[in-house]
């Protein structure tokens, strides 16, 4: 888009782009999203910024009205696996918090001074100034969400001390943060449970969130998740401590209900992430429906679908070993296989850490545990044993980094090299557990039944050639035909095609 374009975009309010690009008013010092219901400024005293880090920078401060901050983050961030895009990812999982800007630089292999430049050229902001606007936008949460002394809400956000706190929270929204606890209060639906932190994470519209949570569901495995009446908890590996994360769709459109049991609270800007990523929740379903909509063979699934998502998911490395346990086995049975894996393997659940009344024992067991297990003590065949410890011995070693910043094309290399690692399920940690929107699972049974349902009968070579037309929206058209099946079948419906088979849904 260009300025004009964006400037079109504003004048008709058009939500579709909050959290895309952000409107700045040279004569308020103030920056708005997009739909913001104030009136429209003048063509003239507009400034278009990609990121809201872009716009503080240079000095602007966040509307009150329409609050910025608390829109979805934008698609581009998971379509783009340049450098840019995975810094990105990174800054947004906390790196420059744990790390420094040196860390993260050097794990997306550039120089501190060759990533500044990019960052600035690319977004507007070095990546000090985004990690200001993340700790800003976490401990805007705390302080609206909890009753935590100012003191730790600052330290566990990531500020460096009390005062740069106060400074930024000042500059950035324009209110001390004793005001914005009073505000929030007074915004506040309910009072939520003592160790517990409750938010909205916001989405673009429309989204089948009722389905991507039966999906999430249909696999849930004992011990680390679990799905009840619409409400689907896990258990969240966090930098800093485990966590508990509960989601359910919320009383208002346009958000999901969150709620967050942390070990450490300045693990609460990676909790969410990896909520959002599990949801996808950035993405732009518009844009998948304008592109996808059109096509013969998909278009009438994308009108009997709307919102459809590509469900990601909070630990790559637990994808990945769920991924072998289920090879040619049910979905059924590939629950038992890691529920059996967690209850042997797995890290106990820090006590009243738990929601009341839930069912969540354990965290997921780490790669370097799994790694210096026996191979034939998983209850599967010995050969897919032999894979899973050479999967979790090359993540836990680093020789395969799955993690948010990591180049996709080189960890779906390096995984199709290790044995027993085949393209399928290479590309299905790649789709779901880097959340890479442009992945068709070609060779899928679920993909190849859904194509020869709607008369198309190819050899997986031909079907891959076929969905070149739908780059980069691939992996939602593959949960589109996924989900087409349950439309002729009620034993298969729910997003994920036929249930009984992995092969054709994923563990």
């Amino acid at each position: 888009m260009d300025d004009d374009q964006r400037y079109r975009a504003v004048h008709s309010r058009d939500s579709r782009f909050d959290g895309v690009f952000y409107t700045a008013v040279r004569t308020t010092g103030i920056y708005c999203r997009p739909s913001c219901p104030a009136v429209t400024p003048k063509r003239v005293n507009t400034r278009f910024f990609p990121t809201a880090a872009a716009a503080q920078d240079s000095g602007f401060r966040a509307c009150k009205r329409c609050r910025p901050d608390l829109t979805p983050g934008s698609p581009e961030w998971n379509l783009r696996a340049d450098v840019v895009g995975r810094a990105m990812r990174l800054i947004q999982d906390g790196a420059v918090d744990r790390g420094g800007v040196g860390a993260l630089a050097s794990a997306v292999g550039y120089s501190e001074r060759q990533l500044n430049r990019l960052l600035s050229a690319e977004v507007g902001a070095g990546p000090l100034a985004l990690a200001r606007t993340e700790r800003a936008q976490t401990a805007r949460i705390l302080v609206e969400t909890t009753d935590m002394p100012m003191t730790d809400v600052a330290f566990a956000a990531g500020f460096a001390s009390v005062r740069q706190f106060n400074e930024t929270m000042q500059a950035v929204f324009d209110r001390s943060p004793t005001e914005m606890r009073s505000a929030g209060r007074s915004r506040a639906s309910g009072v939520s449970e003592p160790g517990t932190i409750t938010l909205r994470l916001p989405y673009r519209e429309p989204i089948d969130l009722a389905g991507m949570l039966r999906f999430l569901g249909d696999r849930a495995v004992p011990g680390i998740e679990e799905y009840r009446n619409g409400v689907y908890r896990r258990t969240l590996p966090l930098p800093h401590g485990p966590g508990v994360a509960e989601l359910s769709e919320g009383s208002k459109p346009g958000h999901v209900l969150c709620r967050l049991r942390l070990t450490e609270t300045r693990d609460l800007a990676s909790a969410v992430r990896r909520c959002r990523r599990l949801l996808d929740l950035d993405a732009d379903p518009r844009a998948v429906a304008e592109a996808l909509g059109g096509d013969p063979l998909l278009g009438p699934i994308v009108s009997a679908h709307p919102g459809i998502r590509s469900p990601g998911h909070v630990d790559p490395s637990e994808l990945a070993v769920r991924a072998v346990l289920g090879q040619q086995v049910s979905v059924k049975a590939a629950r038992t296989l890691a529920g059996r894996l967690v209850a042997r393997f797995g890290e106990p659940l820090v006590e009243g850490l738990e929601f009341p009344g839930g069912g969540l024992t354990h965290v997921f067991p780490a790669p370097d545990v799994l790694a210096g297990a026996d191979p034939a003590g998983f209850s599967i065949p010995v050969a897919r044993g032999t894979a899973l410890v050479g999967l979790t011995g090359a993540v836990a070693s680093g020789r395969i980094e799955l993690g948010p910043g990591c180049d996709r094309d080189e960890a779906e290399q390096r995984l199709v090299e290790l044995r027993g690692i085949g393209p399928w399920t290479a590309g299905y940690v790649r789709m779901r557990g880097l959340g890479d929107p442009d992945v068709f699972l070609h060779g899928d049974l679920g993909v190849r039944l859904a194509l020869e349902a709607k008369g198309v009968r190819v050899s997986p070579a031909a079907a891959a050639r076929h969905a070149l037309a739908w780059s980069p929206w691939r992996s939602y058209a593959t949960h589109l035909l996924w989900t087409s099946l349950g439309d002729a079948d009620p034993d298969r419906a729910g997003s994920g095609g036929p249930r009984s088979i992995v092969g054709a849904t994923g563990p």
